[in-house]
């Protein structure tokens, strides 16, 4: 598939094999990451000892499930982005040295991507870097927030300001544990999905079409090939590029706004993420003569995941949220559009450009 970056064509293959449903490690060049896809939340003694281990589980995750974790000393976290802070942080890190936790502990982070990311950073940072692994519990999570070493807090508005990039020792799946998961949380990581298929996979994105959040909650086998698929396909681009130099960047499709969206509003990631995708497909109408077609296939499948088309903004506030970007450069930012479904480019576009599309969909018909 080729990749355009600053005009020039890089070629990537995105041909993969899906790995059985057994434990496998992926290498990056920073380390190499443990995957169990096919796991239970009583099998991480197996997996991580439990002296000198440390989980911070997400508050609700321990209430449902903490029986099953009782071996381990735990710290329960609060969940959602308003947590995601570095006082939240410094708490942790508070708790851990009261605790007398040492460099050679390991940290887990049991929870959605909230949990992972703080864990991830606090292990990156207390003193100086702790091992680290990640046992994710929300679709979002295991299919996108705990892939790939991306940790970090917001600042203000700003997300994941400050933050690293390291790999986790494993990452234990667990489905079983999205049987709880309330409706929005589905949501939010189909609108990730979602996005990997337009960016990677036109078979995915009509496989999409025929499906419907049922089906995977319904089906074990079905929700495992897909959580496989993703995974697979983002730790290829990691993989080509993990500190985010060129390629990886096309994650970032539908996160340029949405994250100013998400931040702004208060609206749930995947929510945010897939009106930041309709501002992509604006985008790429207007400046890559996108088939608008393919924006409304895109608005239909979001309205099939139960993600919202529409959004009453003020362009200007979002905007000045948004050149704030960690993807700016002076006056322009990279950008993720689209050329087709399964072709994407990285381009650079004024603040001016992004604005109007802004506005264009502010005042657009999305329902």
């Amino acid at each position: 598939m080729p990749i355009i970056i600053n005009k020039t064509v890089v070629y990537i293959n995105f041909t993969f094999r899906l790995e059985p449903m057994q434990s496998y490690s992926v290498s990056f060049s920073s380390g190499t990451v443990a995957y169990y896809p096919d796991s239970s939340l009583n099998e991480l003694p197996q997996v991580a000892a439990t002296q000198q281990t440390i989980l911070l589980v997400d508050e609700k995750v321990l209430s449902a499930y903490g029986d099953k974790l009782k071996l381990y000393k735990t710290i329960p976290m609060h969940s959602g982005e308003s947590h995601k802070t570095l006082q939240t942080a410094e708490t942790i890190i508070k708790d851990l040295i009261r605790q007398e936790v040492q460099r050679n502990s390991m940290l887990i982070g049991v929870g959605g991507g909230v949990v992972t990311d703080i864990t991830g950073f606090i292990a990156s940072t207390y003193m100086r870097g702790t091992r680290v692994g990640f046992v994710p519990t929300t679709l979002l999570g295991m299919i996108d927030a705990a892939i790939g070493g991306k940790n970090g807090v917001n600042i203000g508005l700003h997300k994941n300001m400050m933050g690293t990039i390291r790999q986790p020792e494993f990452i234990l799946y667990d489905t079983s544990l999205l049987g709880t998961l309330q409706d929005t949380e589905w949501s939010n990581g189909f609108a990730e999905i979602i996005k990997y298929a337009l960016l990677f996979d036109a078979q995915l994105f009509e496989e999409l079409n025929t499906h419907n959040i049922d089906h995977y909650q319904q089906n074990k086998a079905a929700l495992q090939l897909l959580i496989a698929r993703c995974v697979a396909l983002k730790n290829k681009i990691v993989q080509a590029d993990e500190q985010e130099k060129d390629e990886r960047k096309l994650l970032n499709f539908g996160h340029t706004a949405g994250h100013a969206l998400e931040n702004m509003y208060h609206l749930p990631h995947g929510h945010a993420v897939g009106l930041g995708m309709i501002v992509a497909c604006d985008l790429s109408i207007n400046t890559k003569s996108l088939n608008p077609d393919i924006k409304q296939q895109l608005i239909g499948l979001l309205k099939r995941y139960h993600l919202p088309t529409h959004l009453e903004i003020n362009p200007k506030e979002v905007m000045q949220v948004l050149v704030m970007d960690k993807k700016r450069q002076t006056n322009v930012i990279d950008y993720i559009l689209l050329n087709g479904v399964g072709n994407a480019v990285i381009q650079r576009l004024s603040f001016d450009t992004i604005q109007r599309s802004l506005e264009t969909f502010a005042h657009g018909s999305h329902h």
